[in-house]
């Protein structure tokens, strides 16, 4: 039987939600009163670049819907703007807590600052319980009959969906304790009160503009529309101009969404689409076993440690052209712009963004996984390292290093209409359907014709694909032999 505590504190972080949710769960059927607590974590904040983070937006929308709900049921959010090291335990000994309850994060920063505070509280005598909540499977739960972590992903897969059953995918019953929420003092909810995103050095974006629902009724929102067509997943996901994928990946990210409800969801349905999704999560959780088994990738290693002699040219001018999405080759563009405007991008076109920087333009893949970190709404480490490592060919199961997608061909399969590439590159939509993938070989006559000259409207191609293909080949190949 678990211990009983008179007073506990959850600490929210990457979980903004008051339903099946771990520590939530445990600290209100193991404690009298419960206090809720959210950081805005300035050991994160200080180092972001831009006042325009959506972010931030998002996490501060979605910490107004959670303090409201928490508030309905009697409870509260204390919120905090402030080191989390220092914060928590400062708080835990002003409430006069047991014990602090909160979820696992499996960055490596995380785990430090974690233990940090863990050791702060061990001080005051005060208890940290943490939980598996992010993922279906975390650490060692799925490792090979030798006992070593998977390296390959369909083994894991396999392993992953043989060992899933309704455990795993249980809810866990948040609101049969409810009555266990602390309501907090005027005087101190006056003093850990949300705060304006100005007062913190941060602007509103154009997330309203882009119509990106936050918080639970947002996650709430978009996955009871995306069941309605996830029958046709597998096919239009590839399809940047298709409304194909969840676009749940920024509620995965900061959990107002629960991994076990979708997971349990897509499981049950037994469509080839739902199938083809829940292989997406199961990539989320290989990507978090990955990054728990080696840490060293947080320090920019190769998972596959020959490729760190890899020596890229790294020619900044054109990096500041894929960046900005001005490179000439029009899907590249579109997508790079789309991640410019919006904070996403579609996931088949970060693979052909992140294959283009790499074996294109021959740039370090650590350089275009840093500015993905900083773009990225949905930002995740683990993923983000995973794919940008699977597209360069050093991480774990990558694609090979000769192959090498081709910026065109995508573009005239994956985008077959043009629809995504006038959508973000308007300079060249007058180009027909046929045009619009190479308008660098449209005749000059043409391009008067339809007013669009390259070079002036849209540019050139920076690189040739198919020099620099040899070239890329040539460059694995000497760390290889």
């Amino acid at each position: 039987m678990s211990k009983q505590y008179q007073q506990s504190l959850v600490w929210f972080r990457r979980d903004l939600r008051d339903f099946d949710h771990a520590a939530l769960y445990h600290a209100l059927k193991n404690s009298v009163k419960v206090f809720c607590v959210f950081v805005f974590d300035r050991a994160i904040l200080d180092a972001l670049k831009q006042p325009e983070d959506r972010r931030v937006e998002f996490i501060w929308e979605s910490i107004r819907e959670l303090q409201f709900a928490l508030k309905q049921q009697g409870g509260d959010l204390l919120i905090v703007h402030d080191f989390a090291q220092e914060a928590i335990p400062k708080l835990a000994r002003t409430l006069k807590v047991e014990v602090v309850y909160s979820n696992r994060d499996y960055e490596p920063a995380a785990i430090a600052r974690d233990q940090a505070v863990a050791n702060q509280l061990a001080e005051s005598e005060i208890a940290f319980h943490q939980f598996k909540d992010q993922v279906i499977f975390e650490q060692d739960e799925i490792l090979t009959q030798a006992g070593k972590p998977y390296g390959v992903f369909s083994p894991y897969r396999n392993a992953h969906l043989k060992q899933l059953n309704d455990f795993y995918v249980k809810p866990y019953p948040v609101d049969q304790y409810s009555q266990a929420y602390a309501s907090v003092p005027q005087a101190l909810s006056s003093q850990y009160s949300l705060k304006s995103l100005e007062s913190m050095g941060f602007t509103r974006t154009n997330l309203q503009a882009m119509k990106l629902p936050t918080g639970m009724s947002g996650g709430k929102m978009l996955f009871e529309d995306f069941v309605t067509r996830i029958a046709q997943y597998d096919e239009a996901r590839n399809f940047p101009a298709v409304k194909g994928p969840s676009y749940l990946s920024v509620h995965l990210r900061f959990g107002t969404v629960s991994i076990r409800h979708l997971a349990r969801t897509a499981w049950q349905l037994d469509n080839k689409g739902a199938y083809g999704w829940l292989n997406e999560l199961v990539w989320r959780d290989f990507y978090f076993q990955i990054l728990h088994h080696r840490p060293d990738l947080a320090e920019g290693k190769s998972y596959k440690a020959e490729y760190d002699a890899l020596v890229f040219p790294n020619h900044e001018a054109h990096f500041k052209a894929w960046c900005e999405g001005k490179t000439g080759y029009p899907l590249v563009d579109a997508a790079m712009r789309q991640l410019n405007q919006t904070g996403y991008m579609h996931n088949r076109l970060r693979m052909v963004t992140a294959s283009f920087l790499v074996k294109d333009l021959l740039i370090d893949w650590r350089w275009g996984e840093r500015y993905f970190a900083e773009k990225l709404i949905d930002f995740d480490f683990a993923a983000n390292n995973g794919g940008w490592q699977w597209a360069a060919s050093t991480g774990c199961d990558a694609q090979p290093y000769f192959r090498i997608f081709n910026p065109t061909s995508q573009s005239e399969k994956f985008d077959p209409h043009g629809k995504f590439i006038r959508k973000y590159v308007p300079e060249i939509a007058m180009c027909s359907d046929k045009e619009i993938h190479a308008p660098w070989t449209i005749s000059s006559f043409r391009q008067q014709l339809i007013a669009m000259e390259i070079g002036k409207n849209y540019p050139a191609p920076i690189v040739d694909h198919a020099a620099q293909r040899l070239l890329a080949l040539d460059l694995y190949k000497s760390v290889r032999s």
